[in-house]
């Protein structure tokens, strides 16, 4: 396997919490088309005419709070999970950010130069979404391309109902789940609901009746929503857990995201009776702003202000040995058959 290699790739953070670097950040993370799907003229003048001259400073503010001396929390997990891997495989794993540092260009180059001509994409995304996902392997091939055209690719595929996956999610979660809590709240990251339509195959499949994500079809291979709810499936009979409810955070703008929304729900729960809250993100593998901080902390003040007592956020699966070990075996099982 000399000439085999890994890449992990995640979708970045700014290279500080100032102002300026958020700023070049969100205005590379929101020019991406598959991020904001507006035509390009529409995007430009939303983002820089309208998003870039507020959101850097209160984003800025966020970051802030959960910045480590180490760095980003996401990047610094991420490099944690990097060095495991490569000392597990024995072959050279690289990183790399959708946006920002450690960039696509650079790990690319560090590849080359150890030798790797079979190199393996693993998106450190579960789910399948045009945002994370895709847009994802679409630049590293982009990439590729130009930097290292003799280079072959292959990609992990979406593993949001691997048993290796859920495996590490229930491990991760274990110590919690055998606390006393009254509920479990999954908060995965929201999307547009036009993506989801996008997404579809079909054409004529996602969001087009109340069960669509419950009735088979080849729609689900590109459904986000979908792929979310097999994910809490697999993870609630492996752990034998019966009280808990899905949620979607992170929304942006006033298009329709996909509902509920967390924020509302948290808002709501004390006055169903719920006051001892569990709070898990499986879309995330690394915890991060959108965890720490929207989470960790705001969605806290928000339940703990409607009258909740207690509140517990799961960590992400981060550098778990259950995750990195289930990593491990994932991108054996694919390189030994060359599937993705």
């Amino acid at each position: 396997m000399n000439n085999k290699g890994v890449l992990l790739v995640n979708l970045g953070s700014p290279d500080s919490p100032s102002v300026r670097d958020v700023r070049r950040y969100l205005a590379e993370f929101l020019m991406d088309e598959r991020v904001i799907d507006l035509p390009w003229l529409t995007r430009f003048l939303l983002v820089h005419g309208i998003i870039l001259r507020f959101r850097p400073k209160k984003s800025a503010e966020a970051y802030h709070k959960i910045w480590t001396p180490e760095g980003s929390p996401l990047v610094v997990t991420c490099r944690k999970v990097q060095v495991q891997l490569q000392q597990r495989l024995g072959i050279t794993v690289e990183l790399a950010m959708r946006y920002q540092n450690p960039s696509i260009a650079q790990a690319l180059g560090n590849l080359q130069k150890q030798g790797v001509t079979e190199l393996l994409v693993v998106p450190l995304f579960p789910h399948y979404a045009m945002s994370s996902y895709e847009t994802a392997v679409t630049k590293v091939k982009q990439v590729q391309a130009c930097v290292v055209p003799e280079m072959n690719l292959n990609v992990l595929a979406p593993y949001f109902a691997e048993p290796e996956y859920i495996q590490a999610l229930v491990g991760s979660a274990r110590p919690y789940l055998q606390k006393e809590y009254d509920h479990l709240l999954f908060s995965f990251h929201g999307l547009p609901e036009r993506h989801l339509q996008k997404a579809d195959p079909t054409g004529r499949h996602c969001l087009q009746s109340p069960k669509c994500c419950e009735t088979p079809s080849q729609a689900h291979r590109t459904c986000y929503r979908a792929q979310c709810f097999q994910t809490v499936s697999a993870f609630v009979r492996a752990a034998g857990v019966s009280k808990y409810s899905v949620a979607f955070q992170s929304r942006l703008g006033r298009d329709q995201w996909i509902q509920p929304y967390t924020d509302q729900v948290l808002a709501g729960l004390p006055a169903k009776g719920i006051k001892k809250l569990l709070v898990m993100s499986p879309a995330f593998v690394a915890d991060c702003l959108e965890t720490l901080e929207e989470i960790g902390i705001r969605g806290r003040e928000t339940f703990l202000q409607a009258g909740g007592q207690s509140f517990e956020l799961i960590p992400c699966l981060n550098d778990h040995p259950e995750w990195v070990a289930g990593l491990e075996w994932l991108i054996r099982r694919t390189l030994r058959t060359g599937g993705g």
